[in-house]
């Protein structure tokens, strides 16, 4: 099989189900944005793989991942492809949620944002936390227009609480001097 089908270009894609719409549809911007999370999230795991300080957080960033896959295609679905795609789990929803208080165990409170920086591990955190409130925003425009799972930007909310505190986590964990905004 080719990996170029020529079919796109004429500025087109296919949904699944087979539904052809312009690559500039706000469905396509919402897993094309969830797409470029993916391969941050990569990215921030293959930073933390060799460190045994991390290693719990290594298999929880692979889930995610696997858990992306099903968010983007649950944004790709077209007419016709309602039925190929299940929803995100409750219980998928409810292993963030635990996952970020058992971090919150290990941090202490604070009252001040968090400023990024001090580690490449803790950037990346918050570069995927970022990038995963964009595409919480692009889901939620896509949503205005089309019949958008719910539960598919539910867990981006979700996740985008859980980078935010992995950032942090990480910072206790590598002993990184946790930065805080003072104005």
């Amino acid at each position: 099989m080719k990996i170029y089908t020529k079919t796109g270009d004429g500025g087109t894609t296919s949904l699944i189900g087979g539904e052809r719409v312009s690559k500039c549809d706000l469905r396509v911007e919402a897993y094309g944005s969830v797409d470029e999370l993916m391969a941050f999230v990569a990215l921030l795991t293959d930073e933390l793989v060799d460190d045994a300080r991390t290693a719990g957080m290594v298999d929880e960033l692979q889930h995610i991942s696997s858990q992306l896959m099903t968010v983007s295609a649950l944004f790709a679905v077209g007419k016709g492809g309602q039925d190929k795609v299940k929803p995100i789990a409750e219980e998928q929803i409810e292993g963030l949620e635990r996952s970020i208080d058992a971090m919150q165990q290990e941090l202490p409170a604070i009252t001040k944002f968090t400023i990024p920086g001090g580690n490449r591990a803790v950037s990346l955190c918050h570069v995927c936390r970022t990038v995963c409130r964009r595409a919480e925003r692009a889901a939620l425009r896509a949503g205005e227009v089309y019949a958008v799972d719910s539960s598919a930007t539910r867990y981006l909310n979700r996740l985008s609480d859980y980078l935010y505190t992995l950032g942090r986590c990480v910072t206790e964990r590598l002993k990184v001097t946790e930065r805080l905004w003072i104005p």
